[in-house]
């Protein structure tokens, strides 16, 4: 929403109304919600869900739609606190906010849904001060929509970044037809936050199967190659627009299981990932890429990750609220990870892109 020059008596008090609705959750606001003294972590892969989100993920019953039956930022933020987290970032889960194929059906439906996730995690914000950041939902893949909430989300709302999904149907985020959305992320200099979903082709590809096992992992490799692909002459959407900061979730997915296919199979080699790439090349963006641990905390997970991008480009996450956010700061204790490393991973490297949280 604009702020208009000479509004109109109904435009003012439109815009009063909005910036009403991004106050508070509730008459009591959150005082007590200062993080312990101990907690140090920044969780980037953190999930949070409107009243109205809410009730369509239960009415749709998308995997995973019972953690979100009892959500409510008070039990998030003690689940941050029993885990050492002082910040978390709010980003959308899948399906996002279509919840089937038809986009020019669910359109409107979806365009209202970005702005009150929105607006809701903007109040978490202001409710729970220093405890959360927001990572703004947009409306894609429409274009037009999706700017006019990139503008509302980072002017109005203040938002750290945009979360996006790593495919919308049959839109992949290397699509041209994204390039307008990515002049304006660019000259931002934003974080984009990006966490899978199975799109309109895979949804079912394995009977009894949930395509959180295989299909999730699979689409974060696709959208990161369609990003980095520069074949055929083609000028790489990364190399387009290098003031955005990606982050992917799941440590990358299936990314160091196809790395020799995305970077050629002798360029693998120890001698090789010693040096460093040239720029703008596929291994340059993919160390330049961030990448979180949320369920992806292992010795076997994340030691291809570390030899690939190196350790700090690897960061905090664990998908709350399907997880307990203990669970993987212990799996990580456990990772064979340097005590450097782990100081990196849970804060450190995270800073680099989010410094306005340093003092948090």
């Amino acid at each position: 929403m604009d702020i208009v020059t000479n509004p109109t008596r109904r435009q003012w008090l439109k815009h009063v109304a909005a910036l009403g609705a991004v106050t508070s959750l509730s008459p009591a606001r959150a005082l007590n919600a200062q993080a312990p003294a101990n907690a140090r972590r920044l969780d980037l892969h953190h999930h949070f869900g409107s009243p109205r989100w809410i009730k369509r993920v239960v009415e749709v019953k998308r995997q995973g739609w019972q953690q979100f039956e009892t959500y409510t930022p008070a039990k998030a933020v003690a689940a941050m606190d029993a885990a050492g987290v002082s910040t978390a970032f709010l980003s959308v889960t899948e399906p996002g906010v279509w919840f089937g194929d038809d986009f020019a059906k669910e359109r409107e439906e979806a365009i209202s849904l970005s702005r009150d996730m929105n607006e809701y995690g903007a109040r978490m914000v202001g409710d729970y001060k220093g405890r959360f950041g927001l990572f703004a939902v947009l409306p894609l893949p429409d274009v037009d929509a999706s700017l006019k909430e990139i503008a509302y989300a980072f002017d109005t709302l203040k938002a750290d970044g945009v979360g996006l999904l790593t495919s919308y149907g049959t839109v992949w985020l290397g699509d041209p037809m994204l390039q307008p959305v990515y002049d304006e992320l660019n000259r931002r200099n934003a974080v984009v936050y990006t966490h899978p979903t199975d799109a309109t082709c895979c949804h079912a590809l394995l009977q009894g199967t949930s395509p959180g096992t295989i299909e999730w992992q699979t689409d974060t490799a696709r959208a990161i190659f369609n990003l980095i692909n520069d074949s055929n002459g083609r000028t790489s959407v990364a190399t387009r627009f290098p003031n955005i900061r990606f982050i992917w979730s799941h440590g990358g997915g299936t990314l160091t299981a196809l790395a020799g296919r995305f970077l050629g199979y002798g360029n693998l080699t120890k001698t090789a990932l010693a040096v460093a790439p040239a720029p703008n090349s596929r291994l340059y963006h993919l160390r330049r890429f961030y990448y979180d641990t949320a369920q992806a905390t292992s010795f076997v997970q994340l030691n291809p990750l570390k030899d690939l991008v190196g350790a700090s480009q690897i960061v905090f996450g664990a998908d709350y609220p399907y997880s307990t956010i203990v669970n993987h700061v212990e799996q990580l204790k456990a990772a064979g990870l340097t005590a450097q490393e782990l100081a990196g991973i849970d804060r450190e490297n995270a800073l680099r892109i989010l410094p306005k949280y340093r003092g948090a």
